[in-house]
């Protein structure tokens, strides 16, 4: 019987966030009634309403009437009038990650982990996966731009696999049981939440001990921790019968990623493998194969080798996965293009952690072809501030200007002690980094300082995406004397003030 047999009219509480969002098509687009809330409107609860989704913005006690399952995530506090709500009437409480266990229960699933990388290698598997003909369905934090248009982070397939991104943020991703685990780092993040990074690296090898026997880890041989992982639990996978293999630069990984090169705004790399299970027919001779990427940076080089393997070990075709790859365009803010005004190109990036700052920038770098690379940077969660302030000072030194806004609180309660001022006093350049605390000021700011061939990034995971619309309108403004919008690629979006 179906794990979701039992969920009967199902309500989501904060339906409209990404991951939220994904199980609310998922389940709808297997049968079941459901509803959802959430304290704003947009584009998102559109979508669900298209998909059948009954939604209601803002929350009240009410709408949990008559469900019998209720999902929240874990930014959803006790004090939830829906929640509260839900638990007097002893209605089933879901976490997210519960719900998408169950619905990858019946599917061969698999689960992509990391501090970074996540979102962009579940998004490359699936994109491997369809261009193979097998129609996997999946669930993934953010939009997957395909060919030929935008679709959202989540499909209900024909197939029997499941692509889900799992998140370790708050330990959820020990909900599920992955015939396939992918493993592209173990970079400490999420302190607030384990205290440690020996406890970090824990729930890692748990995780990874979830995955079905004669199943797979596939784990990045470049990243440390993802080394320590593989030498801690690779011997009760193989006595499981579960096999582990690895990618990256390093000499010896099982496919190793060689000749990255930035080319035309994407990028090239080579794949070379002698693992057998990695060979569509037995030989002897190593598997050697060339992609062709759309997205820039040898980070993303090494997420399609990660994405690659994973298509492989359920099943497909390593030329068709290849190919599938070279289709691929990108996530939803993950090097998103907003428009070019006045030669200034706008790109929009999720990147809110040191290493993946890092990684953006230098990718950035060569799109930029000889211009300036300013940043307007948003950092996420008072926790992570205080606990990475100088590295994201070193990253965000690989720039050429940089404006820094105020931290998005997200989920945690405000700090007076923790502000912007800690990455800006760390920047090294003199001069090159300024704190404004307001986000449209200093949207507006970096705006300012832009000029024709300049590569101007928007940067983090709040509500700083919105600000690609100030910048615009800033930039055209300034191109008009005053007139909106006269030499921008299609009209810039109002900004939100």
């Amino acid at each position: 019987m179906s794990a979701l047999a039992s969920f009967g009219r199902t309500h989501l509480i904060g339906v409209g966030g990404a991951g939220m969002s994904a199980v609310a098509l998922l389940l709808a687009a297997r049968g079941l009634e459901v509803t959802g809330s959430d304290a704003r409107d947009g584009v998102v609860l559109d979508g669900l309403r298209s998909a059948g989704v009954t939604v209601w913005v803002g929350h009240d006690a009410a709408h949990v009437e008559g469900a019998r399952t209720v999902v929240v995530s874990t930014a959803v506090r006790a004090s939830n009038p829906e929640l509260a709500r839900a638990r007097e009437l002893g209605l089933t409480v879901l976490h997210r990650s519960q719900a998408l266990a169950a619905l990858m229960s019946d599917r061969r699933a698999i689960a992509v982990a990391g501090a970074h990388g996540k979102t962009t290698t579940s998004a490359m598997v699936a994109a491997a996966l369809a261009a193979a003909g097998l129609d996997p369905s999946y669930a993934i934090g953010g939009t997957v731009l395909a060919q030929p248009e935008a679709v959202g982070g989540a499909h209900d397939g024909s197939g029997d696999v499941f692509v889900a991104e799992a998140d370790e943020s708050d330990g959820s991703f020990l909900a599920y049981a992955p015939t396939v685990a992918v493993v592209t780092n173990v970079e400490p993040d999420h302190l607030d939440h384990y205290g440690s990074q020996e406890a970090f690296e824990r729930a890692f090898e748990e995780f990874v001990g979830r995955v079905v026997d004669g199943g797979a880890l596939v784990a990045c041989a470049d990243d440390d921790g993802a080394r320590r992982l593989v030498e801690a639990v690779g011997p009760d996978l193989g006595a499981r019968g579960a096999r582990v293999l690895t990618y990256g630069r390093t000499p010896g990984a099982d496919v190793v990623v060689s000749g990255y090169r930035a080319q035309d705004g994407g990028s090239t790399c080579t794949l070379r493998t002698a693992h057998p299970a990695l060979h569509d027919a037995a030989g002897a001779a190593p598997l050697e194969l060339h992609l062709a990427l759309t997205v820039p940076g040898s980070h993303n080089a090494l997420n399609a080798a990660a994405a690659w393997v994973a298509a492989r070990l359920v099943g497909a075709g390593a030329q068709a996965a290849a190919d599938g790859l070279a289709g691929f365009r990108g996530t939803g803010r993950r090097f998103e293009d907003r428009g070019t005004v006045a030669g200034v190109r706008v790109v929009d990036d999720y990147a809110h952690h040191p290493t993946e700052v890092a990684a953006l920038l230098r990718a950035a770098r060569p799109v930029a072809r000889g211009g300036r690379l300013l940043v307007l940077f948003q950092p996420h969660l008072y926790s992570r501030t205080r606990a990475f302030a100088a590295q994201f000072a070193a990253a965000l030194d690989l720039a050429d200007a940089v404006v820094v806004t105020d931290v998005y609180a997200a989920r945690e309660d405000p700090d007076p002690s923790v502000t912007g001022a800690l990455v800006t006093e760390r920047v090294r350049t003199p001069g090159k980094a300024e704190l404004v605390p307001d986000r449209v000021e200093a949207a507006r700011r970096i705006a300012a300082r832009a000029r024709p061939g300049d590569l101007l990034l928007t940067v983090g995971a709040g509500d700083v995406t919105e600000l690609g619309a100030v910048v615009l309108e800033t930039l055209a403004a300034a191109a008009t004397g005053g007139v909106d919008g006269a030499e921008a690629t299609g009209t810039p979006p109002r900004s939100a003030r």
